[in-house]
């Protein structure tokens, strides 16, 4: 195994200067999607609970054309 070798850049050396940095942050916060986002990010998660949800759906109702009745029978599908 051989030995690391030393560097002189720094783990956290940045390119830019801290007025740039805080003018990123601000530009970041006026925009709206990253608004959205972090008010997303401390929501509390959607229940998991069978409880939390309704149990009878209704379906809704799907009309059949003639047309397509006829193409169902001529292809012997069976549409009820």
């Amino acid at each position: 195994m051989t030995a690391a070798k030393p560097t002189t850049r720094l783990p956290y050396d940045d390119a830019s200067t801290v007025q740039e940095m805080s003018a990123d942050c601000r530009a970041l916060g006026e925009n709206p999607r990253f608004r959205k986002a972090a008010k997303a990010a401390i929501e509390p998660a959607p229940s998991i609970h069978f409880e939390d949800y309704p149990r009878e759906i209704a379906k809704r109702d799907i009309q059949i054309s003639d047309a397509a009745a006829r193409i169902a029978n001529a292809l012997s599908l069976h549409l009820d």
